[in-house]
């Protein structure tokens, strides 16, 4: 029995090992990892100063910046993220945000901003100027460069664009919503972990406490993918959770209440550009008019820029518009660009001195005149002064907006990717103009339709996915342009109406109806020359009006007076009577 009894101990000494062994193995298997991950690696957290984002729901590449106790987001993000409707002066190191009737205005590195900011220029210097009013502090610097990356301060963003944040540290990341919805929720039932992955050997995000809410991002078999309150994203067992239900989430609005009033018409409009040359291009006015049935805007090409300093040639007169006037018509003064060899939009259009130099004298001469409306026609916008030009559009907006004066602007149709922000200009302007026409121009290498239905609709059909139908313009051409190809050289020129009919008479010129271009379309060789024309009649101009009516559009614009045929205007009298 003794040598038995050593035997036994050492049979029950090797269970008990291998038993251990096995427990050990099965728990390295199956049971539950204590690593903790990294929370700096897992939001790519690179400098003490990198704040990670969680956007609604996701963890996403942008970062957020810590300066100060302060977080910022750079200037290209929060315009990818939270609003694009600031605007950076980079001659006066200013930054602006332009509401429906005044400028917020912060000198960038300084604490504070002026909330009703007043531009006194100095017309001797109109580069220069001085913002009064009063200023109203902040315990923070509003915006800032670091690294030559313009930053702006979160709290300051909140005035312009409805988003929250909260900021967590240790790392540091934030939780930002911009959307807010439904969401499901559900309650801890016992003390557990939120891991990287579903698995429990996924290394440990946080620890949760029995009873901590989570929001469940997605369901799934075993386990769900949640948030911790404190902005930490990843999985959790299944069979840990209890009470998932939906919750209604509370919209943020913290931006300041903005209405932007406009001067909308009450009947479908009818106006056309008169095109002046010269002060003696006003006692034009009766015959331009005379015939034109419905017309109710005249747009007198009357204002140009004609230096750098914000300074236009006018040819404005008193006398046009009491005549205009007295015909129930309204008149919208042109201000056009197209000095374009002796000015620089840019130029121009970057400075806020010479930006609200040109504003106020514009202002005063409409109102000595008696001017109805503005009317922008700027063309051939270089890319970098689209912004600058846009801003321009804004701060012109609240002038106008203040005098009672309509504001409308020009476009290209933007198929060519000529786009003036748009969407912006929705929002400010009273009417935006489409140029429907100038399909194919006279420096084109190929010949073809001045104004084609496809061209004409799909202008239509682009802008309207930014700007309200109600505030749409669509022009159209009272002219065509015969072609001409002689040993594979295209030239072109412009006819109006009556001409077009008399060359097409003159030549003989067989016309058949082109269903593609919606127009009459004639060619005819002679001499070794090649002519075509896609003309521009009733009936070609009967298509396009139908195609407005169908998109509900404002009206319509005629380019230009003068080179219609008089018949048109019954047609066009049928559309705006509709």
């Amino acid at each position: 029995m003794k040598k038995i009894i050593p035997a036994i101990i050492a049979i029950a000494l090797i269970i008990i090992i291998i038993v251990f062994a096995g427990g050990l193995t099965f728990l390295q298997r199956f049971g539950y990892s204590n690593e903790h991950r990294d929370l700096k690696g897992y939001y790519n957290l690179e400098g003490d100063s990198d704040v990670a984002i969680v956007l609604q729901d996701e963890v996403i590449d942008i970062k957020a910046r810590l300066i100060e106790g302060v977080c910022y987001l750079s200037y290209e993000d929060m315009c990818s993220l939270l609003t694009d409707r600031f605007y950076v002066d980079e001659q006066d190191n200013l930054l602006i945000y332009a509401t429906a009737n005044d400028l917020r205005i912060n000198k960038i590195g300084e604490k504070g901003f002026y909330p009703s900011a007043v531009i006194v220029t100095d017309s001797s210097s109109p580069s220069s100027y001085n913002i009064e009013g009063e200023l109203t502090d902040t315990d923070y610097t509003v915006s800032m460069y670091k690294d030559d990356v313009l930053y702006v301060a979160l709290d300051y963003i909140k005035d312009y664009a409805d988003f929250s944040y909260e900021l967590y540290q240790n790392p540091n990341r934030i939780q930002m919503r911009t959307e807010w919805g439904s969401r499901k929720t559900a309650t801890v039932k016992k003390n557990s972990a939120v891991r990287y992955q579903g698995g429990v050997k996924s290394d440990i995000l946080r620890e949760v406490a029995k009873g901590e809410q989570l929001t469940v991002i997605e369901e799934l078999e075993d386990w769900d993918k949640v948030k911790t309150d404190d902005a930490i994203i990843g999985y959790i067992e299944k069979k840990h959770i209890e009470s998932v239900r939906d919750e209604e989430e509370i919209p943020v609005t913290t931006r300041i209440s903005d209405e932007y009033t406009r001067i909308a018409k009450d009947y479908k409009i009818n106006m056309a550009w008169h095109a002046i040359y010269a002060a003696s291009g006003n006692d034009t006015f009766d015959e331009a008019v005379n015939g034109t049935g419905t017309m109710s805007i005249i747009a007198p090409t009357w204002f140009s820029l004609s230096d750098n300093n914000g300074s236009y040639r006018s040819f404005a007169g008193g006398d046009y518009v009491s005549r205009a006037h007295a015909r129930n018509m309204e008149v919208w003064a042109v201000l056009d660009n197209f000095n374009a060899g002796e000015i620089s939009t840019y130029e121009i259009m970057s400075y806020i001195g010479k930006r609200q130099t040109l504003i106020k004298n514009l202002i005063n001469d409409v109102t000595t005149y008696g001017i109805d409306g503005i009317n922008l026609d700027f063309e051939l916008v270089p890319t970098e002064a689209v912004p600058h030009y846009v801003e321009f559009i804004r701060e012109l907006s609240i002038a106008c907006r203040e005098a009672g004066i309509v504001l409308s602007v020009d476009n290209y149709p933007p198929q060519g990717g000529n786009n003036y922000n748009l969407k912006e200009q929705g929002i400010c302007v009273d009417y935006v103009v489409i140029m429907g026409y100038d399909e194919h121009w006279a420096g084109c290498s190929e010949a073809g339709s001045v104004a084609s239905i496809g061209f004409v609709e799909q202008g239509i059909q682009m802008v309207s996915k930014d700007v309200p139908a109600d505030k749409i313009i669509n022009g159209i051409p009272f002219y065509t342009r015969v072609w001409k190809t002689k040993d594979g050289a295209v030239s072109s020129e412009a006819l109006g109406m009556s001409q077009a009919a008399e060359f097409i008479n003159k030549y003989d010129i067989d016309m058949s109806w082109d269903d593609t271009t919606c127009q009459y379309y004639g060619e005819k060789e002679m001499n070794g020359t090649l002519y075509q024309i896609w003309n521009e009649d009733p009936e070609s101009i009967a298509t396009k009006l139908n195609v407005m009516d169908n998109y509900g559009l404002a009206g319509v614009a005629e380019w230009q007076l003068g080179m219609e045929d008089k018949a048109i205007w019954g047609t066009i009298d049928e559309y705006v009577k509709r």
